[in-house]
């Protein structure tokens, strides 16, 4: 594939009970980009994990919040991006911890970490907000079948 597919986009309202009908559209779109059944499991769970995340600490739990994201095909992995419009995140303040340094809730980026090929915020919005990048390889491209 030349250019990344957008396979499917979802604008969402900051509370957890949209969060069923997304981890349905990702299971689907990851099986859509030729992930195995184990890749498609992580990537629901690391989409689910990064969205809570957004809104336990950038909504606050504010169900009025809004999550935009897009899954794409770039031919060779499974693109997950998810955009709010919160208070911009600095990057830096934002890392995996060791297991010994956890607090209770605190795993979520490590368990992202250890599912997801690639993670990282992108450059932030012109509109503000934060953008934050997944991406799971196809086992075709990492030399598994």
């Amino acid at each position: 594939m030349e250019c990344a597919e957008e396979l499917a986009t979802l604008s969402i309202c900051s509370c957890a009970s949209r969060l069923k009908l997304l981890r349905s559209l990702v299971r689907d779109a990851a099986s859509l980009a030729g992930l195995g059944d184990e890749d498609v499991d992580a990537v629901v769970l690391s989409v689910n994990e990064a969205c809570t995340n957004i809104m336990q600490h950038a909504y606050r739990m504010d169900p009025g919040g809004r999550i935009e994201v897009t899954l794409l095909d770039d031919g060779d992995a499974l693109v997950v991006r998810l955009r709010d419009y919160a208070e911009p995140v600095d990057p830096a303040a934002v890392y995996v911890r060791d297991l010994e340094e956890l607090r209770p809730g605190g795993l979520g980026l490590h368990l992202i970490s250890s599912l997801m090929d690639e993670y990282g915020f992108l450059d932030p919005p012109a509109d503000g907000g934060n953008l934050f990048q997944m991406k799971k390889y196809a086992a075709r491209d990492r030399g598994r079948s």
